[in-house]
């Protein structure tokens, strides 16, 4: 009984990071209470797993709220300034200096962390969360990659709405020229992550509505979303699959068959 136990709680003690759009999602204090981190974390959380959330960073001993995403952090960019003069440097390097702990700390749990889940939807900036994959990649962790099909419908219902309107119509391409307003309905990754992470490491879904009724979770717009657009290859099922004790695998082209992917070493430390 004792093996058949184990060999279903395969994540247990397993540590992950959450990697994702801090700076440039629709709401910071939203994302935080109901996005996506909240909710996987309490699923993992479940599974025994070890969650680092860079929301709700773990204490530091000896540096105390070391790092945190605080709301003094957020407005030391209030203080950047392009001002060629030494007050401009002086204003660009506290804002360097400051925000240097939150990355230290990020990175040193992407470092402590065996695996990492990262959501990247193709319309949102983030430098961060590349730089978290890149550094997981490098240290052959394996890199879980959530990649949201993207179709934005109110941007066609604003455009009929505007079909009279020869300005708004004007307006309305001048923006989607500006920004990343472009939909990705097969939400494609960039050719860039496909060449670091691999063909295995992709989902288009967290697949969180057959988790909905048991967390008892506010309905979002990412539920409409994933209602809308359901995930061919959603994340969840995938790791409760790993936490049975189904080892993942990676297709080899060479030989034309799946094996065992070697990136996914837990390591069964044991304490005395």
């Amino acid at each position: 009984m004792a093996s058949v136990r184990k060999r279903q709680e395969s994540l247990a003690g397993a540590r992950v990071y959450l990697s994702g759009p801090m700076d440039f999602v629709g709401s910071r204090e939203k994302d935080r209470e109901y996005g996506w981190r909240t909710r996987l974390s309490q699923v993992l959380k479940d599974l025994k797993v070890v969650v680092f959330n860079p929301w709700e960073k773990p204490l530091v001993r000896w540096f105390y709220e070391y790092g945190r995403e605080t709301k003094h952090l957020k407005d030391i960019k209030k203080t950047w300034d392009f001002d060629p003069t030494r007050k401009g440097m002086r204003a660009r390097t506290r804002c360097a200096k400051k925000f240097w702990e939150t990355m230290h700390i990020d990175l040193r749990m992407v470092d402590l962390s065996d695996f990492l889940i990262a959501y990247c939807p193709t319309n949102v900036y983030s430098v961060g969360t590349v730089h978290e994959i890149v550094m997981a990649s490098q240290q052959h962790k394996p890199v879980l990659f959530v990649s949201p099909r993207m179709e934005f419908s109110p941007l066609g219902v604003l455009r009929k709405h505007l079909a009279e309107d020869k300005r708004g119509l004007r307006l309305l391409k001048q923006l989607e020229s500006e920004v990343p307003i472009k939909p990705n309905p097969e939400g494609v990754p960039s050719l860039w992550y496909m060449s670091l992470l691999g063909g295995h490491a992709f989902f288009d879904g967290f697949g969180f509505s057959e988790f909905q009724a048991r967390y008892k979770w506010p309905v979002t717009p990412l539920d409409a979303h994933e209602k809308a657009m359901r995930p061919k290859r959603p994340l969840l099922p995938f790791l409760l699959k790993v936490n049975k004790g189904k080892l993942p695998k990676r297709f080899d082209l060479k030989m034309g068959i799946e094996v065992p992917d070697d990136d996914w070493l837990l390591l069964k430390l044991r304490r005395r």
